[in-house]
């Protein structure tokens, strides 16, 4: 092959890659949260799991997409490890349709395909017709960069150093590793199952020789779920092991049943004349029998992940490290608002302790827990600088209007709560002069911080309960706390001042409690500021969630 039959051949892998990409990014944009809510909603059941990881994974034509995307989720804590073996099994059917479509020939009318589909782009702008015109255009570009594989590596049946190197292959060891490491390399075994095609369209490579790479391949593929994992949680881990098991397993089986049996020369007769088609039904037989084999063992599979990767007894959280935030996971833009408000619920959680903490001091048989808040403080000040970070890259992501201003009132309650706690830290401050005597809230002051205090865990509670009809209600109902807050706490000052003309409390004391007050009023401020940005995206910040 010449200079030119290489650029030809990269070129064409280029395209078929980023045709592959436009077309999960299209499904992604037009999809939106139901993309997210299929998969966290139907893995329940093991059946449904498995047509549901198939079904997504036949449309945007990756199963690694579709596993990285499912570690992703396992990372968040929106999907269990089991639950994610089916999604696995699911996916390792459905990207046996890339292979069908190329067997297929319907390469014959890509051009057509990305015509339409850069008409839609171009000229409506209407933005769901733009998505769909992107998956149009993406598979018309994926077939054309197929159609310059193919072309490319024709003259390679006239090289006799390529012929010798086919010849090995007949090695069944020998050609797992080859499609293993070549998969693992361009990180798509949709691609690389795509030139074997081409490869054996050519007359380059026999059935026998191609069965053995295409094993190799499915093994392959799981290399770039294992590279998404690696920041991720162990149990995101978890899942890449599941996969790769699951692969290794059907070849394990798979090379077993060609050794042992006729396997590959029936195949063969299915469909003689056209070797993209053999290549094809085999890549279906195999994925297709090895979940068949495995689905009643899925959850031995997760088991067995546990055991190679086991929960360590000393494993200690690293207290200013995001639980859900993972930037691994950024291509996806559902996953990025999944992993948001899950960590923007645990900041919340963790301010309302805090709250709590201040508040309970005031009870003489409550040990103050000053060391808690002040690690929760420091918690609280990373995540957000950490929350921020992730805000700026996920902006970067193609996403719909309404993903946008989720994402941005996400980034706004994140600011919010950083700015509560800051206060929190204030009246630590404050209640510690009242701990160490330094200043004397009598009962009456004591009961007005209880009152307070009791308003603004109104607040909290409200924020925290689940909600999906009712966000103007609830809005309005924290504004009407937030009022009362304002009006108790400007009564209170006045009354004060009128203590301290009368010498009934000391000026420490007076300017110590005013502070507290402005403190706490400032607090109903921003959590009024919470509740109108869940009001105005329709976002819940319910703990459980």
């Amino acid at each position: 092959m010449d200079i030119k039959g290489f650029l030809t051949l990269f070129g064409g892998l280029a395209l078929f890659l980023y045709g592959m990409k436009m077309m999960s990014d299209g499904l992604e944009a037009a999809a939106g949260d139901r993309l997210q809510l299929i998969l966290e909603k139907l893995t329940s059941n093991r059946i449904v799991g498995v047509l549901v990881g198939a079904g997504i994974t036949a449309v945007i034509q990756s199963s690694s997409a579709t596993t990285v995307m499912v570690v992703g989720f396992v990372n968040a804590g929106m999907m269990t490890l089991k639950q994610a073996v089916w999604i696995i099994m699911g996916a390792n059917i459905g990207t046996t349709v890339t292979g069908l479509l190329i067997a297929l020939d319907i390469g014959a009318i890509a051009p057509l395909f990305a015509f339409i589909g850069v008409v839609l782009i171009t000229f409506i702008k209407k933005e769901k017709v733009q998505d769909i015109g992107e998956i149009i255009a993406g598979l018309g570009i994926l077939f054309i960069g197929m159609d310059m594989m193919g072309a490319a590596m024709l003259p390679l049946r006239e090289s006799p150093s390529f012929i010798a190197l086919m010849t090995t292959v007949e090695n069944p060891l020998l050609g797992i590793l080859i499609g293993l490491v070549f998969t693992a390399v361009i990180q798509s075994s949709s691609a690389s199952i795509g030139i074997l095609q081409a490869l054996a369209a050519s007359g380059l490579i026999p059935l026998h020789s191609a069965a053995f790479i295409l094993f190799g391949q499915n093994i392959g593929t799981c290399i770039t779920a294992f590279l998404a994992s690696l920041s991720a949680n162990r149990n995101a881990k978890r899942t890449t092991i599941v996969h790769l098991l699951f692969n290794v397993i059907g070849t394990v089986i798979f090379v077993l049943l060609c050794l042992a049996t006729p396997l590959i020369s029936i195949i063969g007769r299915l469909t003689p004349d056209n070797p993209m088609a053999q290549i094809a039904n085999l890549h279906i037989l195999f994925n297709v029998t090895t979940t068949l084999i495995l689905l009643p063992f899925g959850v031995k599979l997760a088991e067995l992940a546990m055991v190679i990767l086991p929960v360590h007894n000393d494993e200690k959280e690293d207290l200013l490290k995001p639980l859900y935030l993972d930037d691994q996971h950024l291509g996806s833009v559902a996953i990025a608002t999944a992993q948001l408000k899950k960590e923007i619920v645990h900041m919340f959680e963790i301010v309302r302790r805090n709250v709590d903490y201040i508040f309970e001091a005031l009870d003489p048989k409550v040990r103050f827990q000053k060391e808690k808040i002040e690690r929760n403080e420091a918690k609280i000040n990373a995540l957000n600088i950490e929350i921020t970070d992730f805000v700026a890259k996920a902006c970067t992501l193609e996403m719909s209007a309404a993903d946008s201003i989720k994402i941005n009132s996400y980034f706004k309650i994140s600011n919010d709560l950083e700015r509560i706690d800051d206060h929190v830290m204030n009246l630590k401050e404050y209640m510690e002069f009242y701990l160490n005597k330094e200043v004397d809230f009598d009962e009456e002051i004591q009961a007005q911080l209880k009152e307070l205090y009791l308003l603004l865990k109104e607040c909290l509670m409200k924020l925290g309960e689940e909600s999906f009809f009712d966000y103007e209600d609830k809005y309005e109902l924290i504004e009407r706390d937030e009022q009362k807050m304002d009006d108790l706490t400007f009564y209170y000052r006045e009354k004060q001042v009128n203590d301290l003309r009368s010498k009934q409390c000391s000026a420490k004391t007076v300017v110590t409690y005013s502070e507290m007050l402005t403190d706490i009023e400032r607090m109903s401020d921003h959590l009024l500021n919470i509740a109108q940005e869940c009001n105005g995206s329709r976002i819940s910040l319910k703990i459980d969630d």
